[in-house]
């Protein structure tokens, strides 16, 4: 193929076309090079999603422990909770943990 017969070629003429490449180059740019390119946007969207996730748990944790608190307004769930929880006993009591082996 010669010169003359390459500038005759449709394909050549487009892209050796000025605006064509000027489009070309920036629409590379915009996709992969820039700091608002779309790669970054995908991670941020990607982050945004994680931590939509992570409110929607913290929201889920905060409902139980508002209904636990509500519970323990009741002295006996109260005393209850303390026994069961955080092996809290009263003055004149004696506390036997029994703890099952489970590795088998």
């Amino acid at each position: 193929m010669t010169l003359k017969q390459l500038k005759n070629n449709t394909y050549f003429k487009i892209f050796t076309n000025f605006y064509i490449v000027v489009i070309i180059v920036f629409v590379l740019w915009m996709l992969f090079w820039d700091e608002n390119s779309y790669l970054v946007h995908r991670e941020f969207n990607q982050e945004l999603d994680k931590l939509k996730s992570q409110k929607k748990y913290y929201l889920e944790q905060i409902d139980k422990d508002k209904a636990i608190i509500s519970d323990l307004k009741d002295l006996e769930k109260l005393e209850k909770f303390a026994r069961e929880k955080y092996h809290m006993k009263k003055a004149n009591e004696d506390i036997f943990l029994i703890e099952y082996d489970t590795l088998k």
